[in-house]
């Protein structure tokens, strides 16, 4: 990727895209791998059918709800499945891009990072949406504008604010942030023709994936809900964008409320999403590559026959693991404590839109 952003970058974007969509989806094909034949976790993808077939063939602005540890990467598996993986990018907290290998990749795909101070963010939208103008490929452009994971610790907080705001208290969303969305509005509904709306939600009894639980293989259901608005519908004030999101996570909130009730999770039929067989020939490719690769090292070098050689082989597989590691730690978000019930019957008006 590093030679390709210095050949291809500075004499052509478009090109470059071309190129580098093809090495990300090389890279990140190892993850849906992992998702799809490993860990064998099942997604069950609720949207009507005309949504459905657009899914790849349309520029998309992405705003879901922030349920688990991984819901990125079953973003991933989406847009894999969908043929637009290597051109999904995403709004990502700065520390990610710091990632061995994961997070510069995701900085060479030209993904947003943000620093958390919005003197500094709000350029940093506005030149990554310009960029997008040029992305030869339909692409998604995803973000989470509840600006964290859900935990019960912020989901109490959450309420705490909405209490104080006069506004609708939320029982399985946070209350969203909406300065990025009014910005991503604002800055892409010239060239982005629609908004996916994504709910995601765990199947109630399975335990929340994470990466952990994923490298030890344990399966689990993750049920995805996509509306698809057009962006014409959208209002074009600022406060009309900040509103419609606010009521957007107030029907997430009664949409997911309902699945915790009644087990009803969506009004809309359940779309055959098949896992591929692609992501299986990339890991076998790169395994028989590097299994080669090492042995014709092994045989050059003789390193296992000294001690040096030995050390060193030791050396890598901590650096591996420590690699590993701090993959899972990124992903995880703190335990906490119950949440408070709260009855709102605006979202079942919301519900019913």
């Amino acid at each position: 990727m590093v030679v390709v952003y210095v050949l291809f970058r500075p004499i052509s974007r478009y090109y470059y895209k071309k190129v580098n969509k093809v090495l990300t989806e090389v890279l990140w094909l190892e993850l849906i791998w992992l998702v799809d034949w490993w860990a064998g976790v099942k997604i069950e993808l609720y949207a009507d059918s005309e949504t459905f077939k657009l899914f790849g063939k349309e520029n998309a602005l992405l705003i879901c709800n922030h349920r688990s540890d991984i819901d990125w990467l079953i973003g991933w598996v989406l847009a894999e499945r969908m043929g637009c993986l290597g051109s999904t990018v995403a709004i990502m907290k700065n520390e990610i891009k710091y990632l061995p290998v994961l997070g510069w990749s995701m900085w060479f795909a030209d993904f947003l990072f943000l620093a958390r101070n919005w003197a500094k963010d709000e350029q940093t939208l506005k030149t990554g949406f310009a960029q997008q103008v040029r992305n030869p490929v339909p692409f998604w452009l995803a973000l989470f504008a509840e600006g964290t994971r859900f935990t019960h610790t912020k989901l109490l907080e959450a309420q705490e604010f909405a209490r104080s705001r006069g506004m609708p208290i939320p029982k399985n969303v946070l209350v969203p942030r909406t300065k990025g969305f009014v910005t991503a509005v604002m800055h892409t509904r010239t060239f982005v023709p629609v908004i996916y709306d994504g709910t995601f939600t765990v199947s109630k009894t399975e335990p929340s994936p994470t990466m952990l639980r994923i490298f030890q293989g344990i399966p689990c259901t993750v049920k995805v809900q996509v509306k698809r608005h057009k962006m014409e519908e959208i209002p074009e004030t600022v406060d009309g964008i900040a509103q419609w999101c606010k009521d957007l996570f107030v029907a997430k909130d009664a949409l997911l409320e309902q699945y915790n009730t009644t087990d009803i999770f969506s009004e809309f039929e359940l779309q055959e999403s098949r896992r591929h067989k692609r992501s299986i020939m990339v890991v076998l490719s790169w395994s028989c590559l590097l299994g080669f690769l090492l042995y014709k090292f092994f045989k050059w070098s003789s390193l296992m026959s000294t001690w040096q050689g030995i050390l060193l082989t030791v050396v890598f597989l901590i650096i591996v693991s420590a690699v590993m590691e701090t993959l899972i730690h990124s992903s995880q978000s703190e335990s906490s404590k119950p949440a408070l019930p709260i009855q709102d019957p605006i979202k079942q008006r919301l519900l019913q839109k």
